[in-house]
This record gives C-alpha cells, structure tokens and sequence, in this order.
C-alpha cells in the first residue's frame, strides 16, 4: 500500500492484506451507522473534486505526500500526529498532491484526517484505504478528497470495475494499485487511467524499484503511472522517474523528518 519497509523486519504474514481489508470494513459499518443516508448524500454533493489525475501530468516528476501516524510493520512514525500542519508543509514543500491513510486499526487514520488536511491546502487529496465499498468512495468526496486507492490484490476483476465506475459516477479519481505483470493487465483491462506501482512485493515485503521500468512498458503513455514504495531518496526518485513514473508517492521518509518540507524538496532537487 506505498509503504517503505526497506531495512525493516516485516511480518510475514501474507494474510496481512486480508485483514487489513476486514479491519476497513469492520470500522466502515460502524461509520455507517452514525449518519442518516439523506444527510450523508447531501454532505457529499457540497464538495466538488479537483482533477487529481491532472496535477500528477505537470512537468517533471510530481509528488504526492503521505501522511499517516503509524504503520503494522513499523509502529507510530510519529507521536504529535497533525494532519493540517502536515498538509501545510507538504504544500510549502512543492508536493503536487497529498494522501492521507484513513485506515484506524492498522495506521491510526480516519476520515477526519482529510477535513482536516483539506481545511489547511487547496492540494488535491487521496483517500488511501483498503476501499471495497461505494459508500466509501462517497465518504471520501463527502470528506474533501479528489481520489481513493483501489488495490488490484484486493478485489476480483468485476468488483474492481464496479468501484471504479462509482469513482467515476462521484467525479472522484481511482488510483488502481497493482503489485505485478498480471494486475496490471487487469487493471488496464477495467479501464484504469491512473496507476499506482507498488515496488513492495505482499508477499516476501521486499522492495524491487525496478517494478516500475517493467510495468510501464505495458502501460500505455496516456495512463498516469505513480511509483510507490522505497523511495526515501533523490536517487531511487530520479529512477523511477527515468523510468516512466510521472509521479511518487512517498510517506515513511516524510513522516520521520524534522523539516518535511525541506525533505520533499530535496526528493526532486535534481530536475530542477
């Protein structure tokens, strides 16, 4: 899910996707049950998205910024969470876009990241979770997010598809996820637009950056591919870029700094 674990003993449980998605839903239903369907829907046409898609095409490599308090491999990056100072340093720092993890068992978040995220920056935003339902795609629009993560690994081919034309029916953007060669294909296949390379294999935890130059040949230049995982660097950033990514979404590097502004500049230093 973007997450860096280079130089970390991961778990190795390759049922931790599994119950991460469990986890989701389990707090979704809870979630569901506090608001009436009629005010939700009307909460949900007040904002209208930004072209998340369009700011990752600028020249020159883009970045999302991610924000999240803690990891299941890693435990809490950071004790004084603060979703709105986060947000204004990731826009002082030049990122293109933000992504706020809303996931609370498994990376302390929660949908009132994002108000408060969109309440500090005019950045579009990404809601990063293990979506599988509509009405959290509607959740995320209705919190001031442009686009949610929809995860290949995770859903069969015809439920992918159904997201993603309720991503679309919402106006918000779907960043489709995939790990290999075969989930790319499927997510071409579904019509994705905008896909996330994920260096981190789910099964071994291990960081590959050449997963990106390999995919990209299968993906059509008018798809926008963003690189995730294992960049915590300008030189992993510059390949990956080098190899077709028009963007990076980078969390774990940004979390540990002192001064993440000065951290997202110097990612992007060299094209400059």
């Amino acid at each position: 899910m973007g997450e860096n674990l280079t130089g970390v003993t991961a778990p190795r449980d390759e049922d931790l996707l599994s119950r991460l998605v469990v986890e989701a839903r389990q707090d979704l239903q809870r979630r569901r049950a506090l608001i009436a369907q009629d005010q939700f829907e009307r909460t949900v046409a007040l904002y209208t998205p930004k072209d998340f898609a369009g700011a990752l095409r600028g020249p020159g490599l883009s970045v999302i910024a991610e924000m999240k308090q803690r990891t299941p491999s890693m435990g809490v990056l950071v004790d004084d969470y603060r979703p709105a100072d986060l947000a204004h340093a990731y826009m002082e720092g030049g990122a293109a876009a933000i992504s706020v993890l809303t996931h609370m068992a498994g990376f302390g978040g929660r949908p009132e990241h994002i108000l408060a995220a969109r309440a500090a920056t005019d950045l579009p935003i990404l809601r990063k979770d293990f979506v599988t339902d509509p009405y959290e795609i509607a959740e995320a629009r209705a919190a001031g997010a442009d686009a949610v993560l929809l995860i290949v690994a995770a859903l069969d081919r015809t439920h992918l598809a159904e997201l993603l034309a309720v991503a679309r029916s919402r106006g918000v953007a779907a960043l489709v996820e995939v790990h290999d060669e075969a989930e790319t294909r499927v997510a071409l296949d579904v019509g994705a637009t905008l896909i996330g390379v994920n260096h981190r294999d789910l099964r071994t935890f291990e960081i590959d950056l050449g997963l990106t130059d390999r995919l990209r040949k299968l993906i059509p230049s008018s798809v926008v591919v963003v690189a995730e995982s294992g960049i915590h660097d300008a030189a992993a950033a510059r390949r990956v870029y080098e190899a077709g990514a028009n963007a990076i979404l980078v969390g774990e590097v940004l979390m540990r700094s002192s001064d993440p502004a000065a951290k997202l500049k110097e990612l992007t230093a060299w094209s400059e």
